[in-house]
């Protein structure tokens, strides 16, 4: 299969974009059944999705191409997260006395962290690498958790000495999840290198290692799910700079810091919650010089080094902390009218949390 080709076959279903009308013609899963009898014991509505998702996977390749860039879809691993989605027909997914109904599947016992309202449009089952089970349940109903409005606004600077410098002063410090427990995945990591290939105590090794990564994994988005949801409930408006974490990422002495903060992850749980809620979400550009403006006189200084934390202005002799006057320098900038604005939408929003989490939202 030649790499830049228009028809692809994958898993056994041929998707086929024309020259003329660009429409996408299908194969459906259903035709594969009578030569493959062990797709009868899956749902057909989970093959559907798979189909989807494989158009969309190409669309996006083709769509990419155009631009230079390079996103050519993999095989997905059978040893990281798995997933399936299937949808809600003729009531197939319900919820009765506690036991969620799944079909093909039946009646399942579930823990829900929170009581499912409005209709049920589909569910998503997942298996993480420590072999726990999750359900993700989509609903459709009217939003009526939009807040009251509020006058406050802030800027906010992320970093990795601290996480997040509001332009009120307050200074939130970076828990560092990942180095905190970073000893104990050598340890880990170690002992599954001394064990056999395919037995079972590499296996059992194996598994105390994953579950080591979810807790580091629980614990960063407990720690974001709270500190976004206070952010959101607190200011009307909340200004951000816009960073390249991708490019930010090359710089080897910061990269698993930087990774390990987790910006991008924050900053989108920032902008659904601030469309769910009635907030608005304001940023700066990319290369606006916050750290070192002088936020009092607006002098700017030509370099800056990453180690200096405080700095005085050469021309109103102000003493900057350094992250505190970026964070009022993007507060002022958005407020300007020189940045990008994301306005509040009652929309449905598909990077909601899922029902499984258990953060508030």
């Amino acid at each position: 299969m030649r790499r830049h080709s228009a028809v692809v076959v994958f898993y056994g279903i041929r998707c086929c974009q024309t020259k003329k009308n660009k429409k996408t013609l299908k194969t459906l899963p259903a035709r594969y059944k009578v030569e493959f009898e062990w797709l009868k014991e899956i749902d057909s509505l989970a093959l559907c999705n798979v189909q989807l998702h494989l158009e969309q996977a190409y669309k996006n390749y083709f769509r990419k191409l155009k631009n230079g860039e390079s996103a050519f879809p993999k095989f997905h691993s059978k040893h990281s997260k798995q997933s399936y989605t299937t949808n809600n027909i003729n009531n197939s997914i319900r919820i009765e006395n506690g036991l969620l109904k799944l079909p093909k599947i039946g009646f399942v016992k579930t823990i829900f962290h929170r009581e499912v309202s409005g209709k049920i449009k589909s569910a998503t089952i997942s298996k993480t690498p420590d072999g726990k089970y999750y359900v993700s349940i989509l609903t459709e109903q009217e939003n009526d958790r939009v807040l009251q409005k509020t006058d406050k606004q802030v800027g906010i600077d992320l970093g990795l000495t601290h996480f997040a410098t509001l332009s009120s002063g307050e200074k939130i410090e970076n828990p560092k999840h990942y180095r905190r427990y970073e000893e104990k995945l050598k340890f880990l990591q170690r002992a599954i290198s001394r064990k056999q290939k395919g037995g079972r105590n590499r296996n059992k090794a194996r598994i105390k290692l994953a579950k080591h990564h979810q807790k580091i994994a629980n614990a960063r988005n407990d720690f974001l799910h709270n500190l976004s949801t206070k952010l959101i409930r607190e200011n009307q408006i909340i200004c951000l700079e816009t960073l390249n974490v991708q490019n930010m990422q090359k710089n080897h002495h910061l990269a698993k810091s930087i990774s390990d903060a987790s910006w991008s992850k924050f900053v989108n749980m920032l902008e659904y919650k601030a469309q769910i809620y009635g907030r608005e979400i304001r940023k700066a550009d990319t290369f606006f010089p916050s750290s070192k403006t002088c936020s009092y006189c607006g002098h700017k200084l030509t370099k800056l080094e990453l180690k200096t934390r405080e700095w005085k202005c050469q021309n109103c002799n102000t003493l900057h902390d350094r992250d505190l006057n970026a964070s009022v320098n993007i507060l002022n900038r958005c407020n300007s009218g020189d940045s990008l604005v994301i306005p509040p939408a009652l929309a449905d929003v598909a990077q909601e949390a899922p029902a499984s989490s258990g953060w508030g939202s």
